[in-house]
């Protein structure tokens, strides 16, 4: 599903301190782009904003460094080492895509006069990608695959769920993928479990008559599974008046991780309580022993339902994790403007004036969408502010 969200940028030549910071967001898309298309998206993400981020810093010096020496950096070309940092990330995560990978460096590298502060700059961005690379080596070690749930004899459906893997990842901050795992989802004789379950018969319903127009449509903005619906609010922070590059790469960084860190919890928390989407409870809603919920033979959502278990809401976890590295960054501030687009509304850019804003819409989203219960957007916001502080801590923002 290739796309482009800005398309390839040529960089302009700028002293090391005074860099536009939009060399950060212009490359961060275009990794977002490539990465997309990749066997890992998010990490593939987080691995290349990191190296960006440690490479602009050596560069800049403007946060304390616990790195790894990245050899000369004094009057290095800070767009030279973003261009190298995120290539050699996108070349190890992502080799099948080397060709399109190549043609954004060259681009990327066209603009910037050749010279000693190109080819510093080079290194720096290829030493911060190997250090991270060589941090994060091991990740994705002791993966087992799915294995189907059934009894023996007994024919399930044969197509894979999605994320299972992404729960088993090393994670970067939490001591263990379960670290933050939730309570159980309300149990099924519960009044709290009857009060879902009809909230999302009703509203998120592909015929609902309750749920308006409007509210289809941000179901449908929110649809989608790619990442840069949820970095398109870090863009539009750092796009902000009187950013620094070295704050940009930062904050990407930051986020990026957030995310990452994000999907391991979620879908450990997934798995480990497989529980059941709408489409399946409201279609045997005769089978929970709950005389409060009516089945519905023929229900289907808005949209359609991730090949994956309910319970915690993933999109809800993101939007919180999200704004609250974005809260920290800005000095504990929620009134920010921010936005972002989505490549399953096509043309529209959704805007708000407050992280509260951001992460309501989100949850709501997946009660329209047919996709999620309350109770579960509920718990994948606290799950969410939880990754979000410890990454912000872990990166210094205040």
């Amino acid at each position: 599903m290739s796309r482009c969200v800005r398309g390839f940028c040529a960089f302009v030549l700028l002293s090391p301190l005074i860099a536009r910071a939009d060399v950060i967001t212009d490359w961060a898309d275009i990794t977002t782009e490539i990465a997309d298309d990749g066997p890992d998206t998010i990490r593939t993400i987080a691995l290349a904003e990191n190296a960006v981020y440690e490479a602009v810093n050596a560069i800049t010096a403007r946060y304390p460094r616990d790195r790894a020496d990245l050899g000369p950096a004094q009057g290095a070309s800070v767009e030279a080492a973003v261009a190298a940092a995120s290539r050699a990330v996108l070349l190890q995560e992502a080799p099948a895509l080397k060709e399109r990978i190549e043609a954004a460096y060259a681009r990327g590298l066209a603009g910037i006069a050749e010279g000693e502060a190109r080819t510093r700059g080079v290194g720096v961005g290829e030493r911060a990608a190997a250090d991270v690379l060589t941090r994060h080596s091991h990740d994705l070690d002791s993966i087992e695959p799915y294995r189907p749930v059934t009894s023996p004899g007994l024919y399930v459906p044969t197509t894979i769920p999605t994320g299972w893997s992404l729960g088993e990842h090393r994670p970067w901050f939490m001591k263990s993928a379960a670290q933050l795992r939730p309570g159980p989802p309300p149990a099924l004789k519960s009044e709290l479990w009857a009060r879902d379950y009809n909230e999302i018969k009703v509203l998120g319903s592909a015929t609902s008559t309750v749920r308006t127009p409007e509210q289809t449509d941000i179901a449908r903005f929110w649809a989608t599974n790619l990442p840069d619906v949820h970095l398109g609010l870090a863009r539009s922070l750092a796009l902000a008046s009187g950013r620094e590059v070295t704050r940009n790469a930062r904050l990407y960084a930051a986020v990026a991780a957030a995310m990452n860190e994000t999907e391991i919890s979620v879908f450990e928390a997934k798995y480990h309580y497989l529980f059941w989407r709408p489409i399946t409870a409201v279609r045997n809603g005769d089978r929970d022993d709950n005389a409060a919920t009516e089945r519905d033979p023929d229900w289907v959502p808005a949209v359609a339902t991730p090949m994956q278990p309910e319970y915690p809401c993933a999109h809800c976890m993101l939007a919180a994790a999200i704004t609250t590295v974005l809260r920290a960054e800005s000095g504990g501030k929620s009134a920010l403007d921010l936005s972002t687009t989505s490549n399953t509304a096509r043309g529209v850019t959704r805007r708000w004036s407050s992280t509260d804003a951001v992460v309501q819409e989100v949850s709501m989203a997946r009660i329209w969408a047919g996709v999620h219960y309350r109770t579960s957007t509920e718990v994948g916001n606290h799950m969410g502010e939880q990754v979000g502080a410890l990454v912000a801590a872990a990166y210094g923002l205040r």
